[in-house]
């Protein structure tokens, strides 16, 4: 047996017959790779949303209900029991009910603004009390979607500010 010795090529890489051919599935992985991000910024979008509905629903229910309680210098607080306020987004219309001294017999409700917009009726309306206008006596304030509405405690009840009295008041 005779052994005899050949040149051997290197092997040439594999090169597609034409080059438009490789430039377009790279095109199809990168629009594919696009679309793919896109479905999940979608799907983390939808989550996110879902889960912030889901915690207002166990923080404030539905409809979305805050309660509050506060010595604001009613004659009813004299037996050492707060005044309880309840503020709720009852289908749109936010309502703010007072119950002096925790009576519920002399209950006093107050509108509030009325919400317009998608999924407005499951917006949290949010109640605190603080001093805005100086006079000693703390006022209810309604943070609904970032803005805040100023009921002033004057001559035993609630009511909005004039326009003279809103442009005294001073942040809480």
């Amino acid at each position: 047996m005779a052994v005899t010795s050949r040149e051997i090529r290197a092997l040439q890489p594999y090169q597609s017959a034409a080059p438009w051919v490789q430039r377009s599935f790279s095109v199809v992985h990168l629009a594919t790779l696009l679309v793919g991000m896109l479905a999940i910024y979608v799907l983390v979008g939808w989550v996110v949303a879902w889960g912030q509905v889901r915690l207002h629903d166990l923080r404030y229910g539905r409809p979305r209900t805050m309660h509050l309680s506060g010595f604001v210098g009613r004659a009813e607080e004299a037996h050492g029991q707060p005044t309880h306020f309840i503020a709720m987004n009852l289908n749109r219309q936010v309502i703010v009910l007072e119950l002096p001294g925790s009576d519920p017999t002399r209950v006093r409700s107050w509108p509030g603004p009325y919400l317009f917009g998608a999924h407005e009726h499951l917006t949290p309306v949010i109640i605190s009390l603080a001093d805005v206008d100086g006079d000693g006596l703390p006022d209810v304030l309604l943070n609904v979607r970032n803005e805040q509405v100023v009921y002033l405690n004057r001559d035993g009840g609630l009511r909005l500010p004039t326009p003279e009295e809103r442009a005294l008041l001073r942040a809480p």
